[in-house]
C-alpha cells in the first residue's frame, strides 16, 4: 500500500496539519489556538517568521482582518513580534521556559491528575496508531529520507534544542501517514504535555535511552512491522510517563 502523501510529496514541516481551516463561529479563537500550537510546539521556532498573511488566511480559511486580530493578540501576549517593511512579518519571540520542578508541579496542578492521565492515554493511542499505520505503507525514497533526517536531527540535538526536534520527529510520523486528521490529533496530544516535558531537565542517560528507542521506532516502520512499531512507541512513551512521575514524586 502506497503512502497517500504521494511520491516526492513530503512536507518539511508540520504546519500543514496545524494550519487547517477553522470554524466560522469561533474563527478568532481557533486562529489563536492554531497559531499558538505552531509556536509552542516549535514548528515555527524562536526567531523565525510565520508564513505570509495571504498564505495563513488561505490555509485557515479566514479573512485577513481576523488573522491580523489574532496575530495582534499574540503579539500583545509576548509570543510574536510584528515587523513592517520588505523583510517584515510576524516573527516568533516565544521561548519555552527552562526546566523547573516547580513549573512541572504547577502545570500538573493546573491540569489535574485525571487530565494528566487522560492526556498520556490520548498520546499513547494516537502516536502508537500513527506508527502502526505508517509501517503498513510503502514509503518512497524522499519520505524514508525525511524520517531518517528527523531521527538524525533529534538524536544529534543540543540540549537547548532537544525538545523542539523531538517534537518534530514525533509529529513527522503522523504527517507521513498522509492523514491530516491523524497529524492534527498527534499535534494536539503533544501540545497537551509540552509544558510538562519542557519542565523536565534534559538528562544525558535519558536522552541516550530515548535515542535507542527512536531508532527502534524508525527501524520497525521502515521494515514494515506495524506491531513492532506500535510496541516501540509504547515503550518510549511509557518511559516518558515514568520520568514525569519520578520528577513529581
Amino acid at each position: 500500500m502506497r503512502s497517500p502523501t504521494g511520491e516526492g510529496g513530503v512536507k518539511e514541516t508540520q504546519l500543514g496539519s496545524l494550519l487547517r481551516p477553522v470554524r466560522a463561529g469561533n474563527a478568532f479563537e481557533e486562529t489563536v489556538e492554531r497559531l499558538l500550537q505552531a509556536v509552542k510546539l516549535g514548528v515555527v521556532p524562536h526567531g523565525e517568521r510565520l508564513p505570509s498573511e495571504r498564505d495563513l488566511a488561505v490555509h485557515l480559511g479566514i479573512s485577513r482582518v481576523t488573522l491580523r486580530e489574532a496575530i495582534r493578540s499574540l503579539q500583545e501576549a509576548g509570543y510574536l513580534d510584528v515587523r513592517r517593511g520588505r523583510y517584515g512579518g510576524a516573527f516568533v519571540i516565544y521561548r519555552p521556559p527552562g526546566p523547573s520542578g516547580g513549573d512541572l508541579a504547577e502545570a500538573v496542578n493546573q491540569m489535574g491528575a485525571g487530565d494528566l492521565a487522560d492526556a498520556l492515554t490520548f498520546r499513547m493511542a494516537v502516536e502508537c496508531g500513527a506508527a502502526q499505520i505508517l509501517a503498513t505503507l510503502t514509503l518512497d525514497s524522499a519520505q524514508r529520507a525525511m524520517l531518517l533526517r528527523r531521527l538524525a536531527d533529534v538524536n544529534g540535538a543540543a540540549p537547548s534544542d532537544y525538545r523542539r526536534l523531538d517534537t518534530a520527529f514525533h509529529l513527522s510520523i503522523a504527517e507521513l501517514t498522509g492523514s491530516p486528521l491523524l497529524a492534527a490529533a498527534c499535534a494536539d496530544a503533544r501540545l497537551r504535555v509540552t509544558d510538562l516535558l519542557n519542565a523536565i531537565p534534559v538528562l544525558g542517560p535519558n536522552i541516550a535511552h530515548a535515542a535507542a528507542q527512536h531508532q527502534a521506532i524508525v527501524s520497525a516502520i521502515l521494515a514494515g512491522d506495524p506491531d513492532g512499531a506500535s510496541r516501540a512507541v509504547a515503550e518510549h512513551l511509557e518511559g516518558t510517563a515514568a520520568l514525569l512521575r519520578g520528577f513529581l514524586a
